[in-house]
């Protein structure tokens, strides 16, 4: 992940104001695909865009201003910015050590496990079978780095 991706990107005051207080939503939807909801406004539905993640730098984004535009839009800058987001949406090498990412107020230690059994995934897994290649929140942050094989498996039996 590139550590400096803030330095990559060519963006107004404006956009890096807005990137700092607007209300974003981030849902990570595939590894280096993030979806930025803006919940600033009063229909945030209307607002939402993917941004691409290459080599830990948003490099495009489908809202208007990233596309008719010079320099990085809000989304981008907002992503870049906010290094648990950039981190989760980059990819990172498998076998370096666990990492110990903030995210704001608690740790996340991203842990590099390779096989772990059904029984150990967490109670809130919910892992869905239309993402073949990407675990839940809940089993990233154990430190999966696949779903869980058996979703109707509750974790408690």
């Amino acid at each position: 992940m590139c550590t400096n991706a803030i330095d990559t990107l060519e963006f107004d005051a404006s956009t890096a104001k807005r990137a700092q207080y607007e209300a974003f939503d981030f849902e990570l939807v595939a590894p280096g695909l993030v979806t930025v909801r803006n919940e600033s406004h009063a229909n945030a539905d209307e607002h939402s865009y993917r941004v691409n993640i290459e080599s830990g730098v948003p490099v495009v984004c489908e809202c208007p201003a990233d596309t008719y535009h010079e320099g990085a839009c809000k989304h981008r800058v907002a992503i870049a910015i906010r290094e648990p987001v950039l981190a989760a949406a980059s990819e990172y090498e498998r076998d370096q050590e666990p990492e110990v990412v903030p995210d704001g107020g608690t740790t996340i230690e991203r842990s590099t496990v390779s096989e772990q059994q059904v029984e150990s995934r967490p109670v809130d897994c919910d892992c869905l079978p239309t993402f073949e290649d990407l675990p839940c929140w809940p089993c990233y942050q154990e430190g999966f780095q696949t779903p869980n094989p058996n979703p109707d498996t509750d974790a408690d039996n």
